[in-house]
């Protein structure tokens, strides 16, 4: 007899398996898989009371909690569709979100009861509000509904093909799209992340990674496949997450690369805490070569460098290490480390394509769009056929990522299409730029964009965020990237900025800094 290709199978094997071990830390709480399921149990049966049924939507907007973490088992295995929602969206964003999915339940972390309040009237098809802690008065308690029910839910059949989740996403320059995840396309993405790394049952993971991003790379189903421990984290601050990693004994956590930054230059007295050998995943925009040293050679930790996009589930390429890697210095070897890599064994065909459709050459030079077909890519845009056609064409994924494809195979992403700065005839890569004054002592981080120029069209402007402490000017920058790289490249300004504006994921939103930057250039 088949059976269906669902997270929720992990969840049965984890039920039977790893019963009396610490599923959850979250604060002062701790919930072994007995307890933690028997919760997702009781939700399970409050939500059938409150009339979910199969392929109904149930969205939440909350921070890595425990209450966020049953949702992923409560909601699928009843046959309804979750919907996580970037908690740091304005109302009128989660206004659009709930409208266009059409929530029947909503569960809010307190921090968003105002914003939800302010637009109850709007909602059109909610019809349960849900307070996830200290529910107000005209909030339905989740607790207490837990407290209310028993486990026995009622069973509910489901075909890999249903879906899982909807996620939608950062919406940059248009109203955020709704990505339709199967359970299937779940399933495949968790065999394929658990070939390529070795996790066992004594392994604790550190939630810095938002869950609502791609669902958490799917980690949140992940972890429970191999019993591991999920440790929540609900704000990411650099001081807490040594804490934890000391305190909880972390040995596996995943970050954006903004995140990596702030973590590996926190404080030299809390870095040096640190146990070493903390392995891990590093995604969501091109990571600097720099950055990786800096985590590798001064924390000791072992990162791995995956790629992936919501839209495929979300992982389709790992920057797998080879025999070869591990006879470069680690210079060399961070910059191998920063390309985006080769296929997961899962994802299915993954190609850089030239205008014309065909695979560009493996000369490391020619760029080219990364496409992807296979079982990892989503069912399309949640009611939005024409978008979903624009990305879909031909069985083939469109990723919209600019990238190249060296001697070995390995791809490297060199930007967004919409981000690669022509000037004067020639293609700039932000992401390479951004690379070079990342090797400058002073730079913490930086963002490059393309700005209007009178005479090559356009040209390269860089806001940097210095570390703390440490001095540069406009000119020693230029210089270090001249000394680098084509003197083509050199930004033609450098702002200095306290930070830089990110989405919750941890992406730099470069059409806020395209916006900030002043008029046309004259020379």
């Amino acid at each position: 007899m088949e059976i269906s290709l669902t997270p929720m199978e992990f969840a049965r094997r984890a039920r039977r398996l790893y019963s009396e071990s610490e599923a959850v830390v979250d604060g002062e709480l701790r919930l072994t898989y007995g307890q933690f399921f028997e919760r997702c149990d009781r939700w399970s049966k409050a939500l059938q009371g409150m009339g979910v049924q199969k392929g109904d939507r149930v969205a939440y907007i909350a921070p890595n909690t425990h209450s966020h973490l049953e949702a992923y088992y409560a909601v699928p295995q009843i046959g309804a569709v979750l919907v996580p929602i970037n908690y740091r969206l304005k109302s009128d964003e989660f206004e659009y979100i709930l409208n266009h999915c059409g929530a029947k339940v909503l569960c809010v972390h307190p921090d968003f009861y105002d914003a939800i309040d302010s637009i109850r009237g709007q909602i059109k098809t909610v019809e349960a509000f849900i307070g996830l802690e200290d529910a107000l008065p005209d909030w339905i308690d989740y607790e207490a509904q837990i407290h209310q029910h028993d486990a026995s839910f009622e069973p509910v059949e489901i075909d890999e093909l249903d879906l899982i989740t909807i996620n939608y996403t950062s919406g940059t320059t248009a109203r955020p799209k709704g990505v339709m995840i199967t359970h299937r396309n779940a399933y495949i993405n968790i065999m394929g992340t658990l070939a390529h790394h070795h996790l066992t049952p004594q392994d604790r993971y550190l939630w810095t990674l938002p869950m609502f991003h791609a669902n958490g790379w799917t980690f949140t189903w992940i972890n429970t496949a191999r019993g591991m421990t999920h440790v929540c984290l609900r704000k990411v601050e650099p001081a807490v997450i040594y804490d934890l990693i000391i305190r909880e004994e972390i040995t596996m956590f995943c970050a954006a690369p903004t995140v990596l930054i702030g973590i590996a230059n926190a404080p030299e007295e809390i870095r040096r805490t640190a146990p070493r050998g903390v392995r891990l995943f590093t995604a969501g925009a091109p990571p600097a070569a720099a950055t990786i040293e800096l985590v590798e050679k001064d924390l000791g930790w072992e990162l791995t460098h995956v790629y992936g996009l919501t839209e495929t589930a979300p992982l389709i390429t790992v920057c797998e290490p080879r025999d070869a890697h591990a006879k470069l210095s680690i210079e060399e070897r961070s910059k191998v480390k920063a390309r985006q890599g080769v296929e997961l064994v899962s994802s299915g065909e993954v190609r850089v394509v030239d205008e014309n459709g065909d695979e560009v050459s493996a000369d490391g030079k020619t760029l080219g769009e990364i496409t992807v077909r296979g079982n990892v890519v989503m069912a399309g845009y949640y009611n939005d056929i024409n978008a979903t056609e624009a990305a879909i064409r031909d069985g083939w994924f469109f990723s919209g990522d600019a990238a190249v494809v060296h001697p070995d195979g390995y791809i490297e992403i060199r930007d967004r299409f919409k981000d690669v700065i022509i000037s004067g005839g020639e293609n700039i890569s932000s992401v390479e730029l951004e690379g070079c004054l990342l090797t400058h002592p002073a730079v913490q981080e930086v963002a490059v964009v393309g700005m209007p120029h009178e005479k090559w069209g356009e040209s390269p402007h860089a806001f940097v965020v210095l570390k703390e402490g440490i001095e540069a000017t406009e000119e020693s920058l230029k210089f270090h990237v001249r000394d680098r790289l084509a003197h083509f490249k050199t930004p033609q300004m450098i702002s200095f900025v306290e930070d830089l504006p990110k989405t919750a994921t941890g992406k730099v939103q470069k059409y806020v800094l395209r916006k900030s930057a002043p008029g046309i250039v004259r020379q």
